[in-house]
Formats: structure tokens, sequence, C-alpha cells
């Protein structure tokens, strides 16, 4: 039988908030809301934490994905499964895909979790672990790299977006397709995943920051974050990848310091470099940003975080080019 490894974190998936049980689930319990002879799968069981996603530190999302990595390559386990907290379940679905390696064409690494509490109405938690351990298991998944499985659809890290804090639709890869479904006690691929990442080189880089960028914006904010400990800085922008122009010699200078600063967008954006825009867009491509090659602002801040491990900012800009 196949052996899978699921890491526990708590959250809704595994919270009770009745009046009869409330409380916080361990993994063990969580699994025994699974009928028997429902798993294709030997699962070992690791409790990581009991805390709110929203609220997960960078250092536990890179233990998390250190050890659904170990536990394939070093541990021989046929896949991962990791319990996670809807909140920010994509950006550790993302992490776990940059830092997967090798691990990601030996075994399936699968993120879910759940909309309703453990003890609600027809709960999503126990069907969606369920569906989970299946697709972990299953060799469909070997090469995809981390997905994420939440209501029977399975989503590719680099695409899933948490879109409905109220829905069991709660995530969404558009534009791109479903990268497939769990169904008949087994996944099913429905489309090519996304390109694998480059190789990690080094130590991801814990300490990003995220800035949303607005009219009239104070420069000053880029510094005063950098002085207070980031190693670098992803702004999100407007449109193709656009910053307010006054932001662009405090770019120049955080450059020239050894800071790297990646621009994203809150819109849709196609994968191409910023310095490919026409005339006019992505000025601050000029002065030495590094475009977020299409990825959402959040999504390009775990990206920086692990390019930063390649070293400054031409390390982090050759690594962003093969992203």
């Amino acid at each position: 039988m196949k052996r899978v490894l699921m890491l526990a974190t708590g959250d809704v998936m595994s919270y009770s908030r009745g009046p009869g049980r409330p409380g916080v689930a361990t993994g063990a319990e969580l699994l025994e809301t699974i009928p028997d002879g429902a798993l294709p799968a030997d699962v070992t069981v690791e409790d990581v934490m009991t805390g709110p996603s929203w609220d997960m530190t960078p250092s536990t999302m890179l233990q998390l994905a250190r050890r659904a990595r170990s536990a394939i390559l070093d541990d021989g386990f046929d896949g991962v499964v990791i319990t996670h907290g809807t909140d920010v379940l994509e950006e550790t679905a993302f992490l776990a895909d940059l830092m997967a390696g090798e691990a990601a064409s030996r075994g399936g690494i699968v993120l879910t979790g759940a909309v309703r509490c453990l003890d609600e109405l027809s709960s999503d938690g126990p069907r969606n672990l369920a569906s989970a351990v299946t697709a972990a298991a299953h060799p469909a998944l070997r090469g995809a790299g981390a997905v994420a499985c939440l209501n029977d659809e399975l989503h590719a890290a680099r695409w899933v977006t948490h879109v409905d804090a109220v829905s069991l639709a709660a995530f969404s890869s558009a534009p791109h397709p479903v990268l497939g479904h769990v169904a008949g006690g087994r996944a099913v691929i429905e489309t090519a995943p996304p390109p694998r990442p480059p190789h990690v080189t080094g130590e991801p880089e814990t300490d990003v920051a995220l800035i949303k960028t607005y009219p009239d914006i104070d420069p000053v904010l880029l510094t005063a974050i950098v002085d207070a400990g980031a190693r670098g800085i992803v702004l999100e922008g407007t449109g193709a990848g656009n910053v307010p122009v006054g932001l662009l010699t405090a770019i120049d200078e955080l450059t020239d310091w050894g800071v790297p600063v990646v621009v994203a967008s809150r819109c849709r954006t196609a994968p191409a470099p910023l310095g490919e825009l026409e005339f006019g867009l992505g000025l601050a491509a000029k002065v030495g940003a590094i475009g977020a090659r299409g990825l959402a602002p959040a999504k390009a801040r775990v990206a920086l975080m692990v390019a930063l491990g390649s070293g400054g900012p031409k390390a982090v800009r050759e690594w962003f080019d093969r992203l």
C-alpha cells in the first residue's frame, strides 16, 4: 500500500465551535472522520501547529515545504498532504512547489483545507482530506508539483487563487484551467501543469516586504521598511506593472544597495518582463526593478523569498527570468 505523510496545521478544517465539543482536532482525529477503507494509502500523521493560517509565519511555511520535500526524498513516502487554512494556502502551496525540487517527480504534494468547521452541517473537511490523500498517493501527480485539492478539484500551486471566503468553490485557477479532479478513487490530470520552476540554490530569505502602491505614495515607505530589516520588496502596482513615478528614485537607490525590488500588479498580467513593455509602461524596469512574470503580488513575494537564496539583485533577476 502507498505511504502518505499528513502534516496537520489546524485551522477551520479541524475546528469544532458548537456547544457539544469545542476545540481543535489533531491530525489523527481528522483521519477518524473518514470511513474505513476510503483511503488508498497508509497515512502517517505529524501535527505541526494549531494556529490560523492568516497568522502563519514564513518560517512555518518553509518548515512545511522542507518537510514535504524530505518526506519524499529521504523517508520514502509516496506523497504528502498538508492540511492548511484557506487564507494563505496558495502562498504555502507555491513555496512548497518552488522548494520541491526532485521530490516533485517522485511523489505528490497536496494542500487542502475547508471552508466549514468540522462540526458544521455538511462540513467539507473530511471529503477534502480524503480526496487530498487519494491525490497524493496517485502516480498521476508525479511531475505536477505542489497542488491544492478542494471540492474534488486539483489546482496547480502556481495558478491557484483564493477567490471566495464563504463558498465551497473557494479556489480558482482562472484564467488557467483546473489541473484535474479526484474521482472514482483516483486523481485525473486533465491539462498540462505549469513548467517546473528554477532550481533552488540557497536558503530562502523570510524577511521580504509586500507594499501596495497608490497615487502619491511616499517613497520613504520603501526605505523605512528596508531600515527595519527587509531584504527585498515586492511592489503591488497597477495595469501591466506600473508604479508611481515618485517611487523610481527610491527603487534605483535600493537596487544600488543590493535590495531587489520586484513589481507585480493587482491586475492579471502576461508573464512578460517589465523591460519589454511598450514605451511609457513598466518604467520601474529602467531603474532596476524586476518584473514578477505574471505572478500575483502574494506569490511574487514567495518567489522573491526563494530567489534571494541565490544572491543579490543580479542573481534574483536571473532567477526570475527562468521562472
